[in-house]
């Protein structure tokens, strides 16, 4: 096959299309328009690109819709030629998207994009997702107002900044009631709230988590609580291997309790071997620890009004 017509075959072929045919399916709520998420059982596949590439979030398998089939498949390179030749014509379903497609981004820098959004204030849009939608005690919040780490996002939604190991904002998380994504331009490092030098190293897959574990704990004293933002970049693992490196530090993998963050614990073990460290696993008690913050929350509610509906004790009668 000449290169002209291998090129117009991978154009004309989208990875989306291969993940339909071979009945996998979107997770939406674990999707964003740059970053789709397919699932078939545990299997998981990220496709990016506008569905030209793709790559597997529990390894290292990555690269265009023929490296996808061969990869799913087991076949070889003619092999997957023949299989995604098959697939022309076909359009894959695209997900339902709750909000429309942003504007592309101006050409301010990320530092300056995030210095011009306030900060949440109590009753703000953004206040009541974190405090309502999402349960997290006021004193979460405000201790990551005071370090500096939310912004207020379009739509009631929240910004959660990343930052390096110089504390600068290289991005940030963008999550609210109906939208999940990555600020535009921005680079996955790390989420921080805590004491900056703790020993303590609590790393989850989200913001949202790193708050919601923080809720449980109490804001322990000498933990930093991270989170890689959902991804599992260059940058990230740089960055949490310098903390590692820290005298005394204690590395505790607090990822989803599901395959990706089962595979992401393993990675953060083999970082703490490689410096030296301690390593612990803790698993949240529903798959992510904001999910077991909002079923604690739903329990405590029951207890109250369970409480409440209980028949005042009356005095005994005067003989």
């Amino acid at each position: 096959m000449e290169k002209k017509e291998l090129e117009d075959l991978r154009n004309g072929v989208s990875c989306t299309a291969v993940l339909e045919q071979a009945s996998f399916a979107v997770d939406v709520k674990e999707s964003t328009r740059k970053a789709i998420k397919y699932r078939r059982g545990a299997e998981i596949v990220i496709v990016i690109h506008e569905g030209k590439g793709w790559f597997d979030p529990l390894s290292d398998a990555k690269g265009d819709v023929f490296s996808l089939v061969e990869h799913l498949d087991g076949v070889s390179f003619v092999e997957a030629l023949d299989q995604v030749a098959a697939l022309v014509g076909f359009v894959a379903k695209e997900p339902v998207w709750t909000r429309p497609a942003r504007k592309s981004a101006s050409h301010s820098s990320i530092p300056e994009r995030w210095e011009r959004r306030r900060k949440p204030w109590r009753e703000s849009m953004t206040w009541r997702y974190l405090r309502d939608g999402r349960c997290l005690p006021e004193t979460i919040v405000r201790a990551a107002l005071e370090s500096d780490a939310l912004r207020e996002g379009p739509y009631g939604s929240m910004w959660a900044a990343h930052n390096d190991d110089y504390g600068a904002v290289t991005g940030w998380e963008e999550r609210g009631p109906d939208w999940r994504g990555f600020s535009t331009g921005g680079s996955k490092v790390l989420f921080r709230l805590g004491s900056l030098d703790a020993p303590r190293l609590c790393v989850t897959e989200a913001a949202i988590d790193a708050m919601s574990l923080a809720a449980f704990e109490g804001l322990r004293e000498g933990s930093l609580y991270l989170s890689t933002g959902g991804g599992w970049s260059t940058t990230t693992e740089a960055a949490v291997r310098v903390l590692a490196a820290r005298p005394g530090a204690e590395l505790v993998a607090a990822t989803d309790a599901n395959s990706q963050g089962e595979t992401f614990a393993g990675r953060l073990r083999d970082i703490a071997e490689d410096a030296g460290c301690n390593w612990f696993r803790l698993t949240p008690p529903a798959e992510d620890w904001n999910d077991a913050l909002q079923e604690r929350r739903g329990q405590e509610k029951e207890k109250r009004e369970s409480r409440r509906g209980l028949p005042h004790a009356r005095r005994p009668r005067q003989g």
